[in-house]
């Protein structure tokens, strides 16, 4: 169950509350703003507190205050003071740590309930309501868990039921529950996506995640269709099959259509690589943290996630969600390197390598979507080891074939906290994927991998405006890599979803 986030149009002093939220500055000698009325409420405690150097204000840090005071004064139990860092250095990404620092810390605390006021909205300069936006969102985010398989705690959780932004200002108010609203509807459909990426294989199968996108669509009155073996024959989708070939799982095609409310609206195809098991095929794969394969099919959740949110927050865009959901597996039937096969739109590819499968199920997908007329394709992959060489995991790769549409990417990428780098895709890399036998082949080593990738995705999306997103370093944390508190630990992120919800508003709005 997700947490409700509302507005108290109250002063912070007033607020009825087990946690009270508020924010100190790195290097500030005394509190302003909301802190200095709580610091004022307490008879200067927080003063104090931070001449002692028990409060510093780094980034994150949280220190807990109980109020054994006059209630009168200050109505909250205790009060949370974080840290926002240095003020020269307050961006989106610094409020988002300092929220849901604060949202854990209220969780472990077994609260149920906190109030906050909106960081960055004051001092900071921060735009109040993206900042309000951003508090709700990142809390939210840092609430979240896959519990779904495991047994009861004992003694049970306390969940947090109810997140109170306080803002005594009624017009300010009233635009924070705006931003409030969104925040709920874009945090329940990255929690989607997380789910359905942290999901096992065993459960997450490309008939599970089918069903789980056209219950989603039914829902909220999105069109939905899913091709099974039969269609992908008829249609002459060959790719996903061949990949498909080693599994007794059948493959799954889904076409999610959302109506934007009014004509006219641009169209906008998001395609997502679905397979939910990877293990190479043939060209198996070292069996170390192959577990983590289950996260293969993350830009197909992104899909069905970023579908959802264009649906509850009535995007005025017309969307086309599209992805093929097969396992890539070793048996007697499976495809092999050397093998020849025609994809939908007639181009033929050599496979000289079966781990380099999900740009072959996505040479099928994404002709697809160009035959439907968007006026754009971004597509969502966990595609290639070699991004994550280059790029780690703080960055999705970027290719594109048009630089308008990438650099607006990128830009709301910074302000949905889903950074994207550009990585080259020139024609050089085309003559590296050139074949003796077919048209093209699927792989051409390790050296420059993500763009040698990305170079054989350009054959099918028929000279539409295109962003190919590698999310393969995005899609999932480790247990070896620090991850900011609104990402969870060694589970699916739900990568994507943030990045086209932002990406939505701005591109249709151009």
């Amino acid at each position: 169950m997700s947490a409700a986030v509302n507005v108290a149009r109250v002063s912070v002093t007033e607020i009825q509350t087990p946690l009270l939220v508020v924010n100190i500055f790195q290097g500030m000698a005394s509190p302003s703003g909301a802190t200095l009325a709580i610091d004022q409420a307490l008879g200067g405690l927080l003063s104090r507190l931070i001449e002692q150097r028990e409060i510093v204000g780094t980034l994150g840090e949280i220190t807990i205050v109980h109020n054994q005071g006059d209630r009168a004064q200050l109505a909250a139990d205790r009060v949370a003071v974080v840290g926002l860092g240095k003020l020269e250095e307050l961006d989106l990404e610094a409020i988002r740590v300092a929220a849901a620092s604060a949202a854990r810390r209220a969780r472990d605390l077994r609260l149920g309930r906190l109030a906050t006021i909106v960081h960055g909205a004051g001092a900071g300069g921060i735009e109040p309501e993206l900042a309000a936006r951003t508090v709700a969102e990142a809390s939210l985010l840092a609430l979240y868990s896959y519990d779904e398989l495991k047994s009861p705690p004992d003694p049970p959780t306390v969940p947090i039921e109810e997140i109170i932004l306080v803002e005594r200002d009624p017009e300010r108010a009233a635009r924070f529950e705006a931003a409030a609203h969104a925040a709920g509807v874009v945090a329940a459909a990255v929690a989607l996506a997380r789910d359905l990426s942290q999901g096992p294989g065993n459960l997450v199968t490309p008939t599970y995640l089918a069903e789980q996108a056209r219950q989603m669509a039914e829902s909220r009155g999105v069109a939905c269709e899913v091709w099974g073996k039969a269609e992908l024959r008829d249609q002459g989708m060959n790719a996903i099959l061949a990949v498909n070939s080693g599994s007794s799982e059948e493959p799954r095609f889904v076409i999610l259509r959302y109506r934007a409310p009014a004509d006219g609206a641009k169209t906008l195809a998001v395609v997502g690589k679905g397979i939910t098991f990877d293990s190479g095929g043939i060209s198996l794969k070292p069996a170390e943290h192959m577990e983590n394969m289950k996260h293969d099919m993350s830009g197909a959740a992104a899909v069905v996630g970023f579908v959802q949110l264009a649906a509850d927050l009535k995007l005025p865009l017309n969307v086309l969600g599209i992805f093929a959901a097969t396992e890539n597996l070793p048996s007697g039937s499976a495809y092999k390197p050397g093998d020849v096969f025609r994809t939908y739109n007639g181009k033929t590819i050599e496979v000289n390598n079966s781990d380099a499968e999900g740009r072959v199920i996505l040479s099928d997908a994404l002709a697809y979507a160009a035959t439907q007329g968007p006026d754009a394709i971004v597509d969502l992959a966990t595609l290639t080891g070699a991004c994550v060489v280059a790029l780690g995991h703080h960055a999705s790769g970027a290719l594109s074939n048009d630089d308008r549409l990438l650099s607006l990417l990128r830009e709301c990428g910074e302000v949905a906290g889903e950074q994207i780098w550009p990585l080259p895709l020139s024609r050089e890399y085309h003559k590296d994927i050139e074949s003796t036998i077919a048209d093209i082949k699927n792989s051409a080593g390790r050296e420059g991998g993500a763009s040698v990738a990305a170079a054989f995705l350009e054959n099918f999306v028929d000279e539409r405006p295109w962003v190919h997103l590698d999310i393969a370093g995005t899609a999932y944390t480790t247990g070896w890599v620090r991850v900011p508190p609104y990402q969870p630990p060694c589970a699916a992120t739900g990568v994507g979803v943030r990045l086209l919800a932002e990406f939505a508003r701005r591109w249709s709005a151009a």
